[in-house]
C-alpha cells in the first residue's frame, strides 16, 4: 500500500569519506539506503540538517522538513551490510506540541509507547513516512527537559525550544559480517532494549 508521504532525502553535515569508511557505497556526496537518499554536506552544521518528505511542506515545530523527491544515486551493496532505513528519530522538549504539529501537517500518529527511565516517564510517538518510520521521543508531563534545538524567541512570547532530529536507525542483514568487515570502525554491539 502506498502512503501519502515518503521520506526521500536526509542531508547530514558530514564528509562523504566518513560514510565511505563506515562501509557505505557512495556516489559522490550521496548514498542510497532503501528508498532514501543520504546526502553529505560538510559545509553544513553537524548532524541531520534537512529532511525532505514527498507530500509534506515544512518546517514542522522547528524540524527542518521540506518537500522534495529523492535524487538519483547509483550505488551498489554496502560493505557494512546495511539493507534498509528503518526509522528517523526526533527529540522534542514538548512531545504533545510536536506530535500535534506533525498531525496537523498531515502525518498520522500510528502508535504511542511509554516507558520509565529513572524517575522520568518517556513517550515515543510513531508516524509513517512511506516505508520509513518517524519516531518522536519526549518526556511526558513536562516541557523542556529533553533538550532539542536552540531556544528561539518570537515577539513577547517566552523562549521556546524546537524539536530536532537526533539520529537514524538502519537495518543490517548480517551484523556479525558487518563487524568483521569494519572492525573497530563499527563500535560496540549491544542488545536492543525492547523485548524480542
Amino acid at each position: 500500500m502506498q502512503r501519502a508521504f515518503q521520506l526521500t532525502t536526509v542531508t547530514v553535515g558530514d564528509e562523504p569519506e566518513a560514510w565511505a569508511r563506515a562501509g557505505f557505497a557512495m556516489d559522490g556526496p550521496a548514498t542510497r539506503i532503501g528508498t532514501t537518499t543520504i546526502v553529505c554536506d560538510p559545509t553544513r552544521s553537524a548532524g541531520i540538517v534537512e529532511v525532505l518528505i514527498d507530500g509534506l511542506d515544512g518546517p514542522v515545530d522547528g524540524l527542518p522538513i521540506g518537500p522534495g523527491a529523492g535524487r538519483d544515486v547509483a550505488v551498489g551493496p554496502h560493505r557494512n551490510r546495511v539493507v534498509g532505513f528503518d526509522h528517523l528519530v526526533a527529540m522534542s522538549p514538548d512531545i504533545d506540541r510536536t506530535s500535534e504539529a506533525l498531525c496537523a501537517a498531515g502525518l498520522e500518529r500510528r502508535r504511542t509507547r511509554e516507558f520509565t527511565v529513572g524517575t522520568e516517564t518517556r513517550r515515543q510517538d510513531f508516524f509513517w513516512m512511506g516505508d520509513v518510520i518517524l519516531e518522536l521521543v519526549g518526556v511526558t508531563g513536562v516541557t523542556g527537559l529533553l533538550q532539542a534545538g536552540p531556544s528561539t524567541v518570537t515577539g513577547d512570547e517566552e523562549p521556546t525550544v524546537p524539536a530536532s532530529f537526533w539520529g537514524i536507525a538502519l537495518e543490517c542483514d548480517d551484523l556479525d559480517a558487518a563487524a568483521a568487515e569494519l572492525g573497530d570502525g563499527l563500535g560496540s554491539i549491544k542488545d536492543a532494549v525492547q523485548t524480542g
